[in-house]
């Protein structure tokens, strides 16, 4: 039976190694996917790690309790804490580290770096003058306020040099500094590509807001001495339990698995499209071994009669699956390395940086290659050799396949119905549920259905496939005899439309939620700004009051409004302030008010929907707020609005929150009414006020959507691109199905040769098959996408207010023209085999 397993491998080379492509992509793309997260891990963990080299201790601030009406405060490291940290027993030294946001402009104007990752810090000059964190490179460490330090490769792909004027800006307006230095660091977002600006440490803490603090103080052990000991005399000589003291290994290791963490998401997101590759390719591994048996029945029916077993012939069989995965998962593998290091190539392309390393192929990414290949190779034969086993040798010997029975369709349709049933059921159930409650029972529900149609398939063919004969009419007799080809095996047909089914029911969903996002974003642009402008920081940091000072003397302006935050103690609880220019912010800004008017200034709020239900407010009611100060003060509701993405909380007039502020007023986003209305002459003239500054936005309504269409944008494009390679198995798929029918019908399409059909009608016939079944697959496919669109969008509704649904009909039309490109494409090759058969020769076989 081995010898006998392995002669049926090497006699269909051809088929088996489409099953071989099906799986080996597969593979592929999982152990490429392990490949690149686990090299940018290793990468980015080794290079972070080298920025904890100088720290054997570091100090952070905590913060005090929120009890009661008490607001939480953090605490603040000063000198006296540096002094303290630096004389305990076994410490060497102690630095104090000052960090915030510096977005740093190139010659061109453009930001440098990758916005988040933009940062900037203070200059420790400890002994000799020098930080031993940040080694010259050029020039010497900054001075004053007007000097500052670059990084070397911010500054080679800025074009700076010592002595330049660098353009930066902190929080709002651009600064002008001298370049004093250029040094070289190990620090982790610089080497994955961001910028670091240093100033000397009082410069640093009067741009970052923190006069005489500290974000954090590292302290350097003595010889001898080491980091949990120096830990525990650090902490027993503060004994401040608000600040945290953790050693520099603790700090690297936090690192590694926050990088761990964050690669994570892109690694599972990878893999679930790698899975949705390989439940794709099931089915094409089913039909190939289901094609294999039925050319081998009889042969394995007199196995059966010499005295071969049931498990004797499932093992054969499942044995020919084995060195299929085999070779298909050691191929894999290796493509998979390729497609890792391909991966790593491209995103350094886009300009993204990634720290220099090795590339990683762990034990693990090997082992779950070689199982994932054979794993699913072995599954999806089984079946096959399992029924090849259970047909009696005289049944087999007088055909060449056995029909399902009565029964076991009953079985498949009743079986299908009820799961679907079941999905549908908790499909609509989620979408009653609020928030993320119902994501989970939506995902089962999805999965559910997707199975249930899965095996319905078979019972759905017949019908619609039915639907299309008035246009095959037009085709003759090819298209006549291609529509009962198609129905001819269901379960076959049912096992290839589906490939493509799933594929498109991902892709449609995706853009049918995306869409209706977009559009809902849209609309709540449109209805809740009624300012032309909104300007904030790039990465979302407060801005500096410059930034609504400038904008208030700048022409045109006609109304303006800052939105600042600020937490505070209700009923015992943590709620945060939007402090906003009572007397302009309904110039700015159009609320739906659930309950009262907007009316915002003295001690009248208006309050969202959501916060009104938790503390039990309605319109006139009183309440009392604890400011971070610790004072209090009654304040009554003017107004109930409904929440949206712009505006939500409790609405306070800044001339009523800003005496209670513990820190600067800082704006997170301001916005803006001009008398021009919306122009491209008007949004440069602000720009120009604001410095052209790069770290700073200046967008109206459109540009608010458009940038969260980029974002869908981007998200989709890789996601057709994901789901490209489960139509590249499907395709695989529809040519095995085409092959077997071909197979199975020789005698017949030589009967229809000799009678007077020529090649190119049998060609058609062929084409005209592969065509049915593809566009079959896409129909459900489309149907189900939009149905799990819909039912993905009432969730969203829950939280995004102005949701609706958004069929886009145009890609829908896409997906089916491509279904339909597939089914073209895969049917070239079986055609033309089944258009050059020898009419005598099929005839004659058997």
């Amino acid at each position: 039976m081995f010898r006998t397993a392995l002669r049926n491998v090497f006699a269909h080379k051809a088929r088996l190694l489409m099953t071989v492509l099906a799986v080996m992509l597969g593979v592929a793309f999982v152990s490429g996917t392990l490949v690149f997260t686990n090299t940018i891990s290793h990468a980015l963990s080794k290079s972070s790690a080298k920025g904890f080299d100088h720290v054997d201790v570091a100090l952070t601030p905590g913060a005090t309790a929120a009890a009661g009406d008490k607001v939480s405060k953090e605490v603040k490291l000063t000198d006296a804490t540096l002094g303290k940290a630096e004389s305990v027993p076994g410490a060497a030294s102690a630095y104090g580290v000052v960090s915030g946001y510096a977005a740093v402009a190139g010659q061109d104007g453009k930001l440098v770096g990758n916005g988040f990752a933009s940062q900037g810090g203070n200059y420790w000059a400890g002994s000799g003058g020098k930080d031993v964190r940040y080694p010259l490179k050029e020039g010497s460490a900054p001075h004053g306020r007007n000097q500052v330090a670059l990084d070397a490769k911010t500054a080679e792909r800025a074009g700076y040099k010592v002595g330049d004027r660098v353009r930066l800006s902190v929080d709002g307006p651009v600064l002008t500094p001298t370049l004093s230095g250029i040094f070289t660091t190990d620090d982790g977002n610089v080497a994955a590509g961001g910028s670091l600006a240093l100033f000397d440490t009082a410069t640093a803490q009067r741009l970052f807001h923190k006069p005489g603090a500290y974000d954090e103080i590292d302290v350097t052990a003595a010889a001898g001495t080491g980091q949990d000991r120096l830990k525990r005399n650090i902490g027993k000589a503060l004994g401040d339990a608000a600040v945290h003291t953790e050693t520099g290994q603790q700090l690297a290791d936090d690192q590694a698995s926050q990088i761990t963490s964050s690669m994570s998401s892109m690694r599972t997101m990878l893999l679930i499209f790698a899975g949705i590759a390989l439940f794709v390719g099931v089915f094409i591994i089913a039909n190939t071994f289901t094609m294999l048996v039925a050319q081998r029945t009889k042969e394995l029916a007199l196995m059966r009669a010499v005295g071969a077993s049931r498990r004797q012939v499932t093992r054969s069989v499942l044995l020919e699956a084995f060195v299929v995965g085999s070779v298909a998962a050691v191929t894999g593998l290796a493509v998979g390395v390729g497609i890792g290091a391909g991966m790593r190539a491209l995103i350094s392309d886009t300009g993204a940086v990634i720290p220099d390393g090795p590339l990683v192929v762990s034990p693990g990414t090997v082992v779950s290659a070689l199982v994932v290949g054979i794993l699913v190779t072995l599954l999806a034969a089984w079946l096959p050799g399992h029924r090849a086993a259970k047909i009696p040798p005289v049944a087999a010997m007088s055909a060449v396949h056995a029909a399902p029975t009565t029964k076991s369709l009953v079985l498949r349709n009743t079986l299908g119905a009820l799961v679907s049933a079941v999905g549908v059921t908790a499909v609509l159930a989620a979408t009653a549920m609020s928030g993320s409650s119902g994501r989970m029972p939506m995902a089962a529900g999805a999965g559910l259905l997707v199975i249930g149609v899965f095996i319905l398939t078979p019972v759905l063919s017949r019908p619609l496939i039915a639907a299309a004969a008035p246009v095959l009419r037009a085709f003759g007799v090819s298209g006549k005899l291609a529509r009962l080809n198609a129905v001819r095996n269901p379960r076959r047909t049912a096992a290839t439309a589906s490939a493509l089914m799933i594929g498109l029911t991902l892709i449609t969903g995706l853009t049918v939620i995306a869409g209706s996002v977009q559009s809902g974003i849209d609309k709540m642009a449109a209805d809740s700004l009624k300012a032309d402008y909104v300007v904030s920081m790039a990465n979302g940091n407060p801005l500096s009051p410059e930034v609504l000072k400038t904008l208030d003397k700048t022409d045109g302006v006609t109304a303006t409004s800052g939105l600042s935050n600020s937490p505070s103690r209700i009923d015992g609880t943590t709620e945060f302030l939007t402090g906003v220019n009572g007397g302009t912010i309904r110039q700015l800004a159009q609320l739906t008010m659930r309950s009262g008017t907007f009316t915002v200034g003295g001690s009248h709020v208006v309050v969202d929907d959501e916060t009104a239900e938790q503390h039990s407010l309605t319109t006139g009611s009183s309440f009392t707020v604890h400011y971070e100060d610790g004072k209090r003060q009654r304040l009554k509701v003017a107004g109930v609005y409904q929440h949206n993405e712009i505006m939500r909380g409790i609405l306070i007039d800044t001339r009523t929150l800003d005496p209670h502020l513990t820190d600067a007023v800082s704006d997170m986003q301001v916005m803006v009414k001009t008398s021009g209305g919306a122009t491209d002459a008007t949004k440069d003239r602000l720009t120009r006020a604001l410095g052209d500054n790069p770290a700073v936005k200046v967008q109206d309504r459109q540009d608010i959507s458009d940038q969260v269409a980029r974002i869908f944008t981007l998200m989709l494009n890789m996601l057709y691109g994901l789901l490209a390679m489960a139509v590249i198995v499907a395709v695989l798929g529809v040519i095995n199905t085409l092959a077997m029918s071909v197979f199975e019908r020789r005698q017949e399409i030589g009967m229809l040769r000799a009678i007077g059909v020529n090649r190119k009608g049998v060609k058609r016939m062929v084409r005209l098959e592969s065509l049915i079944i593809s566009l079959f697959g896409g129909a459900l496919g489309l149907g189900l996408g939009v149905f799990f669109g819909w039912a993905a969008g009432e969730l969203i509704s829950g939280s995004l207010s102005t949701y609706e649904l958004n069929l886009p009909w145009g890609r829908m039309a896409l997906f089916l023209a491509l279904a339909a490109v597939v089914g073209i494409l895969a049917a070239l090759w079986p055609a033309r085999r089944a258009a050059r058969l020898n009419m005598l020769a099929a005839i004659k076989a058997e």
